[in-house]
């Protein structure tokens, strides 16, 4: 059965670039379907690339070549979880490293302006536990662009 529901991101004019850089990327990620507009609109003229159908992790997505009227802020990103130090630096760099942008706490933003969470399981199991071992995981987490994860458990098991 099809899911009824989808994520629809807003790109400037290159949702196809993006889709296919993500299904490079990440696993469980493809593109599914290209659409192109049948006239002219605002943004693009006819036979453009209109719409692109694409998974990430798993999540369905449809990508809109909308135009410049909208752009990303960090209120949507998407959430990667990571196993280790090498599946964290693979996405990361491979994010920031394409035109990307580095931040805080294991956030990135892509070329286009989707940010993404890159967020190593250690990380939030420390943060679910609570209590101090939570407070020293979070401290930790402050002082990172990139999350290190043997920092993440230095602090975990600190107590």
């Amino acid at each position: 059965m099809t899911s009824k529901g989808t994520i629809c991101i807003w790109y400037d004019h290159d949702a196809e670039a993006a889709a296919r850089f993500y299904a490079e990327v990440f696993p469980d990620s493809r593109i599914t379907a290209v659409h192109h507009a049948p006239a002219d609109y605002p943004s693009g003229k006819a036979g453009d690339v209109l719409t692109v159908d694409f998974t990430v992790a798993g999540i369905a997505c449809v990508g809109l070549n909308g135009g410049p009227a909208f752009r990303h802020t960090e209120a949507f990103s998407f959430q990667i979880i990571t196993e280790d130090q090498e599946e964290t630096d693979r996405y990361w760099n491979a994010i920031v490293e394409n035109g990307g942008q580095e931040s805080q706490c294991g956030w990135c933003r892509d070329r286009w302006g989707i940010s993404w969470q890159i967020q190593p399981r250690i990380l939030i199991e420390a943060l679910a536990a609570g209590g101090e071992e939570a407070k020293r995981a979070f401290a930790a987490m402050m002082t990172m662009g990139k999350i290190d994860v043997a920092t993440i458990q230095a602090a975990r098991d600190a107590g």
